[in-house]
């Protein structure tokens, strides 16, 4: 089965059960009217407890081993106490009951959207007309993303006399970064269609989106005041690969492709999430050189100290509770409703199948993404700042722990090395994105690349990817002079693999950042960098994005050798 069919079928059946759950039907003989059924207490629980329990379990099975894994390594191996266990455990509630209502609403909700909208517009629209609507779609998806709020929230961490240029775009300039990013998944959107319509290989424009993204790494990279913009940047490449960017953007595309008569390839589906990796790089790094011109360091510091000098009782309220979170949330979704049903029913002209089961699944979607950004604050990102603030107390003296440093250097520095290695294996293979991808890919290649090979491959990668980033903050090394030597030997790879694993690598890196993982690695990578005094804690997401796309193009060659080996047997 292609990718594109597992994801049209799973919508097909998810969106037909949620019907028959919600709209009842005329009994033969009778009106066509519909007739109210009455259902008692009991009897609405026991229809509802299975399609509740389902989409719940999803959530615990991604979020509950994670944190017993953190809570665990940090009372037995760290003896360091959990600060606020209780207020931590009720927003990690909080992340699995929002996460399992967003997913439901994005399905019932948002997808038809997508569905309709790209079967329907090639039809009724010019391809110009088409490729707007897909590039401003994607500063909505971009916003509607659940991880997104996790780079917004944490600018406060950052100080400014060692990064001011960080810290000027994570607080003064947050809005303006999530629209540069929106824009390059716009953009990534908008080149991954026209590749749909026109068939166009992967391996051109992968080297045609790294050469601008290397050359803009190496300026930034030149300025010591830019330079510390070059984890964030990088990070959000792996921000934006999320529950709602990939199959919304991907039915988009899909739909179109299908409509020009192209949609039936094996490798549809595939190459967008790379291009919504990549593009949005670009995005930040053009962002940061244009800060450098506008503003200089001495004016950033200078309005700094003012903002921390600012009293708490000048400090909104709603910056103190929830309600922060919630209207968050409500700001995130909202938008890319009103432009859905503005291109619907408005440009195309189109009405839904049904209203009412729409309704609810868009009215899901807003209070899921509330209640899971009320998680991420006092839940996730707690839990991962916690944790990355630990963590030193395994090799250097910190003044949380008494005990502090609890083991040797060198032992020290294992074991936290070992923490990042294991978070990173057990949390990928937990993706259930992973799981779908790796039956696809087996599909795909015969056989040839088992589902197994897949997802060992790419948890081992992200697993080495985490490891590697959690080294960069604790030894202070330049994150330029790894990643650029790494995506050029991705580069080397991908010539020499074929197209099927060029797609499948690349895109591989996109279904290992969830909307779990993504926040509590920032947090924890920030946690970190505060308490080892670096400079900044982002880049861990984008050692976590290059070194499973490694994995999978060595384990695609190793298959080509084999299959090689036997032809020549034979």
């Amino acid at each position: 089965m292609k990718y594109s069919d597992f994801l049209h079928e799973s919508e097909v059946k998810h969106n037909t059960i949620s019907y028959n759950l919600l709209t009842p039907k005329p009994l033969k003989g009778k009106s066509l009217k519909p007739e109210k059924i009455k259902v008692d207490a009991a009897k609405a629980l026991s229809l509802l407890a299975p399609y509740t329990y389902i989409r719940v379990l999803e959530q615990v099975k991604a979020v509950v081993p994670l944190a017993a894994y953190l809570f665990l390594f940090q009372l037995l191996i760290l003896r360091q106490p959990i600060a606020s266990a209780s207020t931590i455990t009720l927003g990690l509630i909080a992340v699995i009951i929002g996460l399992a209502i967003f997913m439901e609403g994005l399905k019932v909700g948002l997808m038809p959207f997508g569905n309709i909208i790209g079967d329907t517009l090639p039809k009724k629209a010019s391809m110009f007309v088409v490729l707007i609507i897909i590039a401003i779609l994607g500063v909505g998806v971009t916003y509607a993303e659940p991880a997104i709020g996790a780079l917004k929230a944490f600018g406060a961490s950052i100080n400014p006399q060692d990064a001011p240029y960080l810290f000027e775009i994570l607080n003064n300039r947050s809005e303006t970064l999530v629209v540069m990013v929106g824009a390059g998944v716009g953009l990534a959107a908008v080149i991954g269609t026209i590749r749909f319509v026109r068939g166009w290989s992967l391996k051109p424009l992968i080297y045609f989106a790294l050469a601008p993204t290397i050359l803009l790494t190496l300026y930034v990279w030149s300025n010591p005041d830019l330079r510390t913009i070059l984890g964030l940047a990088w990070d959000c490449g792996a921000v934006t690969t999320g529950p709602v960017t990939v199959p919304l953007v991907l039915s988009l595309g899909i739909g179109i492709a299908a409509s020009a008569g192209k949609g039936d390839s094996s490798l549809s589906g595939f190459g967008v999430v790379t291009m919504a990796s990549l593009f949005p790089i670009i995005a930040v790094l053009t962002l940061a050189i244009y800060v450098s011109q506008s503003i200089s360091v001495d004016e950033i510091i200078a309005s700094a100290s003012m903002i921390q000098n600012t009293t708490s009782s000048e400090v909104s309220i709603w910056s103190q509770t929830p309600y922060a979170e919630i209207i968050g949330g409500v700001r995130a979704i909202f938008p890319l409703v009103v432009f859905l049903m503005f291109v619907l029913f408005i440009v195309l002209r189109s009405k839904l199948p049904n209203n009412l089961v729409t309704t609810y699944g868009l009215s899901l979607s807003i209070i899921g993404m509330c209640v899971f950004n009320i998680g991420l604050t006092y839940g996730l990102g707690a839990i991962g700042g916690q944790a990355g603030s630990t963590l030193p107390a395994a090799f250097m003296q910190v003044p949380i722990s008494e005990v502090s440093p609890i083991y040797n250097e060198v032992l020290g520095l294992t074991i936290v090395i070992a923490f990042a290695w294991l978070l990173g294996f057990g949390a990928t293979l937990a993706e259930p994105a992973l799981n779908a991808l790796g039956l696809t890919v087996q599909e795909l290649t015969n056989g040839a690349f088992k589902k197994s090979m897949l997802m060992y491959s790419v948890a081992g990668g992200v697993a080495f990817g985490i490891a590697l980033g959690v080294g960069k903050i604790v030894f202070n090394f330049d994150l330029a002079t790894v990643l650029i030597p790494l995506y050029i030997l991705a580069v080397i790879l991908t010539h020499f693999s074929t197209e099927e694993f060029v797609n499948v690598a690349w895109d591989s890196a996109g279904v290992t950042t969830g909307p779990v993982t993504v926040p509590l690695v920032l947090a924890m990578g920030l946690g970190l960098g505060n308490a080892v005094s670096a400079t900044e804690g982002f880049g861990i997401l984008s050692m976590a994005s290059i070194c499973p796309i490694l994995a999978v193009l060595l384990m695609g060659l190793f298959i080509q050798f084999q299959q090689k080996l036997k032809k020549k047997d034979n």
